[in-house]
């Protein structure tokens, strides 16, 4: 449970209030005990509930984490299969949980591409945990910072097609009012787990002056302890936004 690092949390204060994770790690996981990848993927179903756990303790209020990416459409069909199977059955599974819980759920991303089970599912969820006031879950499925860059600039190029906008309102303000984070705060801390050092096309507009944390510890090992660690290592930081501190 590590009470001793939430203990020294809630001490220190500056809590992030979004935390996003990149959560790699689960085929090395797999590979590395001679598993077929899918159950790298199942076990890293335990590490999700930890940090989503994890985070409501510590104060967080919105949790943003990277499970697909549009890319991933690339892996084999079998492997894909499997993924989607998990996330109907992570839904299943926890849903009512996550209502329990005071979480809701939102899922960002080409959620037409889902098959009419996975879509389902992620109707499911994020309805029946509309109601939620403790922490914000974001799933990132078939998800590309890229794309929803893109994305917000076609709407705002149909806005001004349509009269509603003129050329001169496009502004940062004017798109980030159009990425599918629009409602919630940029990320105040990053978190990627096996070691890798890049962003994977994730958030890239909304991580521009975010903390990093790396974490050599593989997706499927990471505990609520680990994500009490970056805060722990976030809180030591000074954060300028390119300003400098008199």
């Amino acid at each position: 449970m590590a009470p001793d690092l939430l203990a020294r949390i809630k001490r220190q204060g500056a809590v992030p209030r979004h935390i996003a994770i990149i959560m790699d790690g689960n085929g090395r996981w797999a590979r590395e005990r001679h598993l077929p990848r899918p159950l790298g993927h199942r076990a890293g179903m335990k590490a999700v509930r930890e940090v989503v756990e994890g985070a409501i303790a510590a104060g967080v209020e919105v949790l943003t984490l990277f499970a697909f990416s549009e890319e991933n459409w690339q892996r084999p069909p079998t492997e894909i299969s499997a993924l989607m199977e998990l996330l109907e059955e992570y839904i299943a599974a926890e849903v009512e949980e996550l209502r329990q819980q005071g979480v809701r759920v939102h899922v960002l991303g080409d959620r037409a591409r889902l098959g009419p089970g996975a879509r389902a599912a992620v109707e499911r969820v994020e309805w029946e945990t509309r109601d939620g006031a403790r922490l914000v879950l974001n799933l990132c499925i078939s998800y590309s910072s890229r794309a929803e860059i893109a994305r917000a600039a076609r709407l705002l190029a149909e806005d001004v097609l349509k009269g509603t906008k003129r050329l001169e309102e496009i502004d940062e303000e004017a798109v980030q009012e159009r990425l599918y984070t629009a409602p919630w705060r940029d990320p105040d801390l990053l978190i990627r787990t096996s070691g890798e050092r890049r962003l994977s096309n994730f958030l890239l507009w909304q991580l521009a002056y975010t903390e990093l944390y790396i974490t050599p510890l593989l997706w499927p090992d990471v505990t609520r302890r680990e994500l009490f660690e970056a805060i722990l290592d976030y809180q030591r930081r000074d954060r300028r936004f390119g300003k400098v501190t008199v």
